[in-house]
């Protein structure tokens, strides 16, 4: 079955070369991924080192003006449409270790304009309450609140004076190449990769996003023209797609609960969904597993370990070996899989009771807000 990827949609077992090659970007390299180690002086987190994070462009360059002293900042954002899960959260951990390793500052977008205007069953209302919900979420990730920036596009309304200049730039035949627009789109779709692009443009060097590769074409655009702006192209690397627990075709859907763990569930709702709807690579029955041993390849739950949730190299590798043996049971494994997802969530949910406290620092009273709020359009956009 063929794959598909569009900022929409995700369907189909992806092939990940493939599309790196579909969309014209380049491999994370080991070289690329030694030189972070060395200009962070740390560890590399295992989804960068398991190449969770495979893709990229212009990392290569974000680094190069680290090293030079220009620096770079980050940008990524989230579109509220319902609660966020697992796969949503997974490129919000590794954008808070660029944080707090490369000492840069955060943007996040909150696209409740967006969501609104792509999905007819949301009205506004619908999209800013999910909009607090999601960010009480982010801030639970641990971001520091002087350096971050958590705005909400209906409500910063100095994005749509950035992104004027931008829409500008952006011809209707640019935007349908690469959104598969029609004649039956609404003109507010059409507009809206001009806001998405704004971010970009918050400070006058480069921007780094950190994000699932199927966000990708909001930045191919903005790669078109930010030079003529004066601004640097923005530079991305990309995430591969948590798989949902029903197979490993496509993604997690916040609209089917048996795909997903959300992060609000509780302890008994993480253990029945993993137990009922976990796919694994297991055989029929105990004595088929004992003899031909299981298959962690096409297993869910080794993936979701493999992915997030066993960071300890050598106690993955042993599980792969038990489970290629027979000498592991997939029960086993679901039930090392749901004490994980517990403990993860436990402390998350209690971050994110703390965040209902802090969440005004990070929108408009910390540091970075406060300048955000205050400063005026970029120069190079008013020409």
């Amino acid at each position: 079955m063929e794959f598909k990827v569009t900022p929409w949609d995700v369907e189909g077992l992806v092939d990940y070369d493939k599309l790196i090659k579909e969309f014209g970007t380049s491999p994370l390299t080991e070289e690329l991924l030694e030189k972070t180690k060395e200009l962070t002086k740390s560890e590399l987190p295992f989804y960068l080192k398991r190449k969770f994070f495979f893709s990229h462009r212009d990392y290569d360059l974000v680094l190069k003006d680290y090293e030079e002293g220009k620096g770079f900042f980050l940008y990524t954002g989230r579109g509220p449409s319902g609660p966020m899960h697992i796969g949503h959260i997974i490129p919000f951990y590794a954008t808070r270790w660029f944080q707090e390793k490369f000492g840069v500052n955060l943007y996040v977008q909150i696209t409740d304009d967006e969501k609104f205007l792509f999905k007819p069953n949301l009205t506004f209302e619908d999209t800013k309450k999910w909009a607090y919900e999601n960010i009480l979420d982010i801030i639970a990730v641990g971001f520091d609140p002087d350096k971050t920036f958590i705005f909400q596009d209906s409500e910063f309304t100095k994005i749509y004076e950035m992104a004027i200049p931008i829409a500008k730039k952006v011809t209707y035949s640019m935007a349908k190449a690469v959104f598969g627009f029609t004649e039956q789109s609404k003109i507010g779709m059409i507009f809206y990769p001009a806001i998405q692009a704004a971010p970009t443009f918050f400070e006058e060097r480069r921007s780094l996003i950190p994000a699932a590769i199927d966000q990708d074409p909001y930045w191919r655009i903005q790669r078109d023209f930010a030079e003529s702006l004066g601004y640097y192209k923005t530079a991305a690397i990309h995430s591969k797609f948590v798989p949902p627990l029903t197979g490993l075709e496509g993604k997690m859907s916040a609209s089917k609960p048996e795909t997903a763990i959300y992060l609000t569930d509780s302890p008994e709702e993480i253990r029945q969904k993993i137990w009922k709807y976990a796919v694994t690579g297991g055989q029929p029955t105990v004595k088929e597993q004992r003899e031909k041993g299981g298959n962690p390849e096409k297993c869910v739950v080794f993936k979701w370990l493999e992915i997030f949730f066993e960071p300890d190299d050598k106690a993955l590798l042993e599980r792969y070996t038990k489970c290629k043996s027979g000498e592991l049971l997939c029960g086993e494994c679901k039930r090392y899989l749901i004490e994980k997802v517990q403990a993860f969530l436990k402390e998350h949910q209690r971050r994110r009771e703390e965040a209902k406290e802090t969440i005004e620092k990070f929108k408009y009273t910390g540091k970075l807000a406060k300048e955000q709020w205050d400063k005026a359009i970029p120069e190079p956009l008013r020409k």
